[in-house]
């Protein structure tokens, strides 16, 4: 399960954006950190979960930023 999904972020201000931003990077460098010391992580998984998740707020803040907005294609309902 994704840690922030595209359409949570896309609804989020850009402050709230920024904060989550924060919150996740300083949770992985707490991960990087515990793993170059020689600890064990709990979820090696979350690394990756979290980068992803940063790659995801800053590519949809440079798309705020150009004004850059992909027409979603509308999804059947069932």
């Amino acid at each position: 399960m994704p840690l922030v999904r595209v359409k949570e972020i896309r609804e989020m201000s850009t402050e709230d954006r920024t904060k989550r931003l924060n919150e996740l990077r300083t949770e992985l460098l707490r991960l990087k950190t515990m793993v170059r010391a020689g600890g064990t992580v709990e979820n090696p998984a979350r690394v990756r979960a979290l980068r992803k998740a940063i790659a995801a707020i800053l590519t949809i803040e440079t798309e705020d930023k150009l004004k850059i907005r992909k027409p979603q294609p509308e999804r059947k309902k069932k």
